[in-house]
């Protein structure tokens, strides 16, 4: 199976694991499964640490290379992906997790995620 994890899950894969609930963390770690993380969710990472916030200290590019380094793989976003967004309900308003989900739908990957809104999409979503 392939999972898709959504940005909050990304950063805490990446340095808080044992946030993550144990079927998350055992997903993630199973060797069949492959892990990937959105182009989408560097770009958010890199926003939210160009707005300088106090809470919010992760270089982007450390991440990227450490997710690389752990077998992650990146997911491009891409014209099918945003095509995708034309059918989602108006659930959501984030872009962000709005191409996420499209993503997941299109590849046919298991988003995985912690959002409560997210969660109220159909399609390959689970909580984490």
């Amino acid at each position: 199976m392939n999972l898709l994890l959504d940005t909050h899950i990304l950063l805490w894969a990446a340095s808080e694991p044992e946030r993550l609930s144990q079927d998350a963390r055992d997903l993630i770690q199973d060797p069949v499964h492959r892990v990937y993380f959105s182009a989408a969710s560097i770009w958010e990472v890199v926003i939210k640490n160009g707005l300088g916030r106090e809470d919010f200290h992760v270089d982007p590019h450390l991440l990227r290379r450490g997710l690389i380094e752990n077998d992650y793989s990146e997911l491009p976003v891409t014209s099918a992906h945003t095509l995708a967004l034309a059918h989602l309900p108006p659930i959501h308003r984030d872009p962000f997790d709005r191409i996420l989900i499209a993503q997941a739908e299109v590849e046919g990957f298991l988003l995985l995620t912690m959002d409560a809104t997210i969660l109220q999409y159909q399609g390959p979503i689970r909580s984490a």
